[in-house]
């Protein structure tokens, strides 16, 4: 039996995450990631990657494997073409709900050529945050969801975007194959405010603008904090801004 969390607070500044930067691609990274390999720093929860990309116009990552991993993309700004092996294709933009299921192995491309699909050409990069989650049983049919979430968003308050969890049930935009998790998003006013979940794990990134944390004060457009064995804190904006929370109720190796 595994001994109780202790209540614990840790945040991650964003001038402090690993970077990898090619011609097309800023891409910043919360956890180790590639060749960016860090032991201490392999995951929070069940939250293995955390990646913050910036492609140019035109360009993006070429068909590429995935497996046993549940995958949910979020555009902060811009537009992402996705295509898979299994069939699926489309826009993915800011206030799309969007998960791929690689199971036993799926193929997909991502990349910031929008005018392929819609025929408008432009010259915009497109920010976005990939975050991937161990499912609960490997081996499963490859998958894919997305749902338009924008005018929930508009409405305030956190909006569940994913979840597997039996409370969400019914009430998450896309579901995913792990069901000690979910993730929400806020879009917030100045001065508005939205409350951290209570769960043995969370995770807080802080997407577009600034924020204070209620016992941590400001947090800043790429800071994380991770929690542990807490939740109810505040967090207000100062600005208009968007967060991304994960909340999970296991960790990896139970």
């Amino acid at each position: 039996m595994s001994a109780p969390l202790t209540a614990h607070i840790d945040v991650h500044r964003a001038g402090d995450r690993s970077k990898t930067r090619v011609s097309w691609l800023d891409s910043k990274h919360s956890f180790s990631f590639g060749q960016h390999y860090d032991p201490d720093n392999t995951h929070h929860g069940l939250l293995l990657v955390n990646n913050d990309d910036i492609v140019t116009a035109g360009q993006g990552f070429e068909t590429h494997p995935h497996r046993d991993m549940e995958i949910v993309t979020w555009v902060v700004q811009g537009s992402l073409v996705h295509q898979d092996s299994i069939g699926h294709s489309g826009i993915i933009y800011p206030g799309l709900a969007q998960r791929m299921t690689a199971g036993k192995g799926i193929m997909h491309s991502e990349k910031n050529d929008s005018w392929s699909i819609d025929g408008n050409r432009h010259t915009e990069p497109v920010r976005f945050v990939q975050m991937w989650v161990l499912p609960d049983s490997p081996g499963t049919q490859p998958g894919y969801e997305q749902l338009e979430i924008g005018d929930e968003l508009l409405r305030g308050g956190l909006v569940t975007v994913a979840s597997g969890m039996d409370k969400h049930r019914g009430r998450a935009a896309i579901t995913i194959g792990q069901k000690s998790a979910a993730l929400h998003a806020a879009r917030l006013l100045p001065g508005t405010s939205v409350t951290v979940p209570d769960a043995p794990f969370v995770h807080l990134f802080v997407a577009r603008g600034t924020v204070t944390l209620e016992g941590v004060g400001e947090l800043w457009e790429g800071d994380a904090v991770r929690m542990s064995s807490t939740g109810g804190q505040r967090i207000t904006a100062a600005e208009p801004a968007e967060v991304l929370i994960w909340e999970m109720h296991s960790r990896l190796g139970g």
